[in-house]
């Protein structure tokens, strides 16, 4: 285990408009230590990449973070003014967003587009520049760079345009990498590739890495920890194994329900009953609660305690698995 690298505390990102308050980020604590790397699940809006995105302070319109700190190598970020966060982003913190043609821009060529990072943080020779953005796609694996630089983001298969976000992701060697779905568009051969990829590129550099995405064999390949979201909250944070083995929150016993086992021949698949709260709701009680099995009078009226099950195993619940 290495040092500790990050630390969220009671984070939140609410989005104003006339009429109503979304709380996308509703008092969301985690902490990541260096060289590991840390998987964020759950169903689509509950506040994901909106965490990460906080974390880098890159919000899109209409959003504010309204509390809590995010203490990254002793500092506070949110404290932090443009020009330190300028430095900040590309050189120590990185992300990868899952559609590559959203972050590549289709008018410049590759090199235009690595060499930018490298720009942006460094004083830099034209020569040597070229020799880094050759060596950045080498590493991603990216055949006859020295020919290929010059093309641009179309002639490149949708695999390859990733592994380029990658390579200027990792071209400052940045201490955290966050990776926000980024295999949802490639084939399954090609994922497999990518992840291998990015363990390659952890191991070599020792980055700590988190990671959103829905699908549970990436998290059980890639991770060292995970946290359960719903509804703007982390409801179940534990190792992998724990979270795997031993599900101590009902929505993460559901969601791990609801991935197909092949050893398991079955007619229906299982699925989680209704539908996720609006974010802009005033909450009482247990947001799960109207999709629980489990819940009693208590889950709609009281919000529900944070319950250690055991080493660095937390699940929010009034009744958790395995009490």
């Amino acid at each position: 285990m290495g040092e500790r690298l990050l630390e969220v505390t009671d984070l939140k990102t609410y989005f104003f408009d006339r009429e109503r308050v979304i709380k996308a980020v509703d008092g969301v604590s985690f902490y990541l230590n260096e060289g590991e790397t840390l998987s964020l699940v759950g169903e689509s809006g509950c506040g994901k990449s909106m965490t990460c995105l906080s974390i880098l302070r890159v919000l899109p319109p209409g959003a504010k973070i309204v509390g809590g700190k995010v203490i990254f190598k002793g500092k506070n970020i949110l404290a932090m003014n443009d020009k330190e966060m300028r430095k900040l982003r590309g050189r120590e913190i990185s992300l990868i967003l899952q559609d590559p043609m959203a972050s590549l821009d289709p008018v410049f060529p590759i090199y235009d587009q690595v060499s930018e990072a490298f720009t942006a943080h460094f004083k830099i020779k034209k020569t040597e520049l070229i020799h880094k953005v050759i060596h950045a796609l080498k590493v991603v694996q990216i055949a006859a760079p020295e020919k290929r630089i010059k093309d641009f983001p179309h002639q490149f298969s949708g695999g390859m345009q990733q592994r380029i976000v990658g390579a200027i992701a990792m071209s400052c060697q940045p201490s955290l990498l966050i990776a926000d779905e980024p295999t949802t568009s490639l084939d399954v051969t090609t994922q497999m590739q990518y992840l291998d990829f990015l363990r390659s590129l952890q191991k070599q550099y020792g980055i700590a890495i988190i990671f959103i995405t829905h699908d549970f064999g990436i998290v059980a390949a890639m991770s060292h920890w995970i946290a359960v979201m719903y509804a703007g909250k982390i409801v179940e944070s534990a190792s992998t194994r724990d979270i795997f083995h031993h599900p101590a929150h009902r929505y993460t016993s559901a969601l791990l329900r609801s991935v197909p086992r092949l050893e398991v021949e079955t007619d229906r698949l299982s699925s989680i009953p209704g539908q996720p709260p609006k974010l802009d709701s005033h909450f009482i009680g247990c947001r799960f609660a109207p999709r629980c099995t489990w819940y009693d009078d208590k889950c709609t009226r009281e919000e529900p305690p944070l319950v250690q099950m055991g080493d660095n195993h937390y699940v929010t619940c009034w009744h958790p698995e395995g009490r």
